[in-house]
Order: C-alpha cells, then sequence, then structure tokens
C-alpha cells in the first residue's frame, strides 16, 4: 500500500480523520497477513515508510507508524504518506540447543 492520506477533512474533527487513517492502516495489515504464505516462508514482514510526501518519508517500523500519524497530525502537516509493503520473512535458526545454561550445584 502506498497512499496519501489527508489530515484535514472539511466537516471532520482532526482527531477522527487520524483515527479513521489508523483503523485502515490496521485492516490492510490485518488483510496481507491472512494470506497464504509462499513455500519457506516463515511470516509476513512489514517494510514501512511515514512522511509529509514520497521524497520525505522515513523508514520506520510497523508498531511506530501510530506514532508518527500522531505527531505529523500535531506539528500541523496539511496530509501524510504512507507506504507498507509485504515482504517473506525468514526466521534464523539458534546456534545453541539451549539458551539457557543449568546450574550445577
Amino acid at each position: 500500500m502506498k497512499k496519501t492520506f489527508p489530515l484535514h477533512v472539511p466537516g471532520k474533527e482532526d482527531l477522527r480523520v487520524v483515527q479513521a487513517i489508523k483503523l485502515e492502516l490496521t485492516k490492510y495489515v490485518k488483510r496481507e497477513r491472512r494470506k497464504t504464505l509462499p513455500p519457506e516462508v516463515d511470516f509476513w514482514h512489514f517494510n514501512c515508510k511515514v512522511g509529509v510526501s514520497n521524497e520525505t518519508a522515513v523508514s520506520t517500523s510497523l508498531p511506530d507508524i501510530s506514532a508518527n500519524l500522531d505527531g505529523m497530525a500535531a506539528s500541523g502537516a496539511a496530509e501524510v504518506y504512507v507506504e507498507i509493503l509485504a515482504t517473506p520473512g525468514f526466521r534464523e535458526k539458534r546456534n545453541s540447543a539451549s539458551p539457557y545454561s543449568r546450574r550445577t550445584a
């Protein structure tokens, strides 16, 4: 998803507009996570960018998008650009058999 959202809509409170944007992003992420995984893929990883425009967007993690939206709305930006792309994720295997060591007394 690559989309520019207006933060000021006539006839609506700015707080409600920001909440509607967050809801749309949450629905999109849930929909992407429900898609079937390709073979040998462990999970969906999301590459996210948030900014005032496409050129000024900064990479962020998925949980930080909400805080970034709140910050841009508080700064008085007219619109916000959000990019969320799902990519295959792979888990790394641990080197040791157990991450904990036993104490011998």
